[in-house]
C-alpha cells in the first residue's frame, strides 16, 4: 500500500482514485458492478483450487453482464525456463522445487533464497481455461504474456534497439495464442467473458 500511494503522490496528474486491500475471495463490490476485472496475483497466490474457484466465482459475481475478466497465472513451466536460463538448476535444492512444480504446480521455497521465489500454484495452461470456465465464465483466450522472448539472453539489447523491438513484439504476436508451446512463458492471461 506505502508503494502505491507513493506511486499515486509521484504522478500527481493521475493519481489512484482508490485503493484497498482486500481478499479476491470475498470481493467487498455489489453484484453486477464493474465492467472489467484485472485478476493478477490471486490465482497463483491462491494455492488451493477451491479458493481460485471462488476468487474467478467472485469476479464473475461482480462482473455486468458481458463483463470481462483478464486473469493472470504463472506457468506450469516457469521455474523450469527460469532454472534453465539462470543456471538454477545446478542447484540439487532448486531441481526438487522444478520436479514438484512440473508434477503438481505446487511452487514451494523451502530454502532462505527469495531468487527461488515464495509458495504459489503454477498452472498447466488447460487448467487455467478449465478453472476460468468452471467459474462461469466464456473463454476467448489464453494468451502467453512473456512467451519465449523471456528466454533471450539479450533481451534488454533487442528491447533497446528500436527495430528488434518492432521485430520481437512482432514475432511474439504471432505466438502469444499458439497452444503448442503456450507454456514457455512466465506468465499467462486468460481473457473471458461473463
Amino acid at each position: 500500500m506505502k508503494q502505491a500511494h507513493q506511486a499515486s503522490r509521484d504522478q500527481p496528474n493521475h493519481p489512484i482514485s482508490s485503493i484497498r486491500i482486500g481478499d479476491a475471495r470475498k470481493i467487498a463490490q455489489p453484484d453486477a458492478s464493474v465492467d472489467v476485472v484485472l485478476m493478477f496475483g490471486p490465482l497463483y497466490h491462491l494455492t488451493d483450487r477451491d479458493d481460485r474457484i471462488l476468487a474467478l466465482r467472485e469476479a464473475c459475481r461482480v462482473l455486468r453482464k458481458r463483463g470481462h475478466i483478464f486473469a493472470v497465472g504463472i506457468s506450469r513451466f516457469a521455474s523450469a525456463l527460469d532454472g534453465l536460463v539462470r543456471g538454477l538448476l545446478d542447484d540439487p535444492e532448486f531441481m526438487r522445487i522444478v520436479q514438484r512444480d512440473l508434477t503438481n504446480g505446487q511452487h514451494r521455497n523451502p530454502t532462505d533464497k527469495s531468487s527461488y521465489f515464495t509458495t504459489a500454484f503454477l498452472h498447466h495452461p488447460k487448467e487455467l481455461a478449465a478453472e476460468v470456465e468452471e467459474a462461469g465464465f466464456h473463454l476467448e483466450k489464453i494468451l502467453a504474456i512473456e512467451g519465449p522472448a523471456a528466454l533471450l539472453q539479450d533481451l534488454d539489447e533487442r528491447w533497446g534497439d528500436r527495430n528488434r523491438r518492432k521485430q520481437l513484439l512482432n514475432t511474439l504476436r504471432w505466438l502469444e495464442d499458439e497452444p503448442s508451446i503456450l507454456g514457455i512463458t512466465g506468465h499467462m492471461m486468460a481473457i473471458a467473458r461473463k
